[in-house]
């Protein structure tokens, strides 16, 4: 996948101007995730008129902030740590890896890799993993037979966050928006396509349906 190193070093320009441009189900903060937007700021109350004190309006909770993607690297076969930050689970293409953080073409050849700066499993934003589909084991080598409904499951030291699958696209290696931010809780898989070339990218896309926090 030589080349999605290439695409990478292409894209850098494109996304810094995009840039500056068992516990059960838990309600989340900004990180881990009520799976509905933040409330919305309850009406003032009064109490009774025998009594003389006011119930002050409840405040909303803090805006919940996107995650900015970080550019891809000058240098994707730059010699850098590999950190294993949870696992990644499909069970409808049998997939069981490690999921490991950041998009050098080094980490990547060790298994799924989490974009930095795009949403953290079970986070408010889009949550962005690449792999390989032939090289290196392949680990998205079938995610072209994935179809609404099905699950993708991020596991990490927060909790365990259910995907379903809601739909797929083929783009180009420029198509960047693919690891855009935007208000929810989504994620986002892709590889090159098709298999055995760098010509395209395959993207699947899901959204969150449930959260575990440990």
């Amino acid at each position: 996948m030589r080349g999605l190193g290439t695409w990478m070093r292409a894209a850098v320009g494109l996304v810094l101007v995009a840039a500056s441009a068992g516990a059960g189900v838990v309600a989340l903060g900004p990180r881990t995730s009520a799976l509905d937007p933040p409330p919305v700021a309850q009406v003032a109350q009064v109490v009774p008129q025998e009594s003389s004190l006011l119930i002050a309006a409840a405040k909303p909770p803090p805006a919940l902030v996107l995650p900015t993607p970080t550019a891809p690297p000058t240098d994707p076969y730059a010699d850098v740590p590999v950190t294993q930050i949870g696992s990644i689970e499909i069970p409808a293409i049998a997939v069981d890896r490690p999921l490991f953080e950041g998009i050098w073409l080094t980490v990547i050849d060790r298994g799924p890799a989490h974009w930095p700066g795009t949403a953290e499993p079970g986070g408010w934003g889009n949550v962005v993993v690449a792999a390989h589909r032939t090289t290196h084991g392949g680990p998205f080598g079938r995610i072209g037979e994935l179809a609404p409904g099905q699950e993708i499951v991020l596991h990490d030291a927060h909790g365990t966050f259910t995907y379903v699958v809601t739909g797929s696209e083929v783009v180009t290696p420029l198509d960047m928006w693919i690891v855009d931010q935007h208000p929810g809780r989504t994620i986002t898989l892709f590889a090159c396509h098709p298999i055995g070339s760098a010509a395209q990218r395959l993207v699947v896309h899901g959204e969150l349906v449930s959260a575990h926090e440990l």
